[in-house]
């Protein structure tokens, strides 16, 4: 691809308005949450999704649509009201290597959050900084795994502060926090500032990110998120991430 001859920040915008568009949610992980109206299992069907979103998206979104069916469609009074027979429902589930162990373990604490801690957004205002949003994933992920559960499930919640990219949580904020007339996004977290979320990184949008020269470090790595960010942030520094459509897409579909 021959980039226009034009600046970066222009070329990006031009991606933002083509793949931030409606159109977009049908393909994406985020139509799972879009099927649901209440708050709570908007929620806690786009955590799930965001969980397992790596991957072939038609198989994340075909074992996502899986989770929901087990949860009888109805994913927050499944959470609040599930008995240990219902969670059995899960021991056949996998997506590659999350498997039923985990998403009952998920499911579980999920219900502490809401229980104990007034749900996930209250946490993550809670422990989001002026800046950033990076010390409350960690503050989520510290109180998420705070009650026993087995150690191999803690891989699927990676945490910024031990150097994750923590690509599938930042995703899942974006579609919490970030708004606009889109509709792409939910923008139900009103608590917390769009400005201070983090690119999703994965390898589409940190490739695209290195071809146009926004990023050197190597590494889909925390670092390499945060020397995202600040670029990003001179573009929009009210609103950073809109541009993870323009890198996914120029990645991902367009094949840049």
């Amino acid at each position: 691809m021959i980039i226009p001859d034009t600046n970066i920040k222009e070329f990006l915008e031009e991606r933002v308005e083509k793949y931030n568009h409606p159109r977009f949610i049908e393909s994406d992980p985020i139509c799972i949450p879009h099927k649901y109206r209440q708050k709570e299992d908007i929620e806690i069907s786009g955590f799930l999704t965001s969980v397992i979103a790596w991957g072939n998206r038609r198989m994340i979104i075909r074992n996502a649509v899986c989770m929901m069916e087990i949860m009888g469609n109805s994913p927050y009074d499944f959470v609040m009201n599930h008995n240990i027979f219902q969670l059995e429902r899960f021991n056949g589930f996998v997506h590659r290597t999350f498997n039923g162990t985990d998403a009952k373990y998920f499911i579980t604490a999920l219900k502490n959050l809401y229980v104990n801690h007034e749900g996930p957004e209250k946490i993550f205002s809670r422990y989001s900084t002026e800046y950033s949003t990076q010390p409350a994933i960690h503050e989520f992920r510290r109180i998420f795994f705070s009650s026993g559960h087995p150690p191999r499930t803690t891989r699927h919640l990676p945490d910024p502060l031990k150097k994750s990219a923590a690509k599938r949580i930042n995703m899942f904020l974006r579609w919490m926090v970030r708004r606009d007339s889109r509709g792409v996004d939910f923008g139900l977290w009103r608590s917390i500032s769009p400005s201070v979320l983090s690119c999703p990184l994965d390898v589409h949008t940190g490739n695209t990110a290195r071809k146009l020269g926004l990023i050197r470090r190597k590494q889909n790595d925390s670092i390499a998120v945060s020397e995202l960010d600040s670029i990003l942030r001179k573009f929009d520094n009210n609103d950073p991430v809109k541009y993870d459509f323009a890198l996914f897409g120029l990645g991902a579909i367009e094949k840049m």
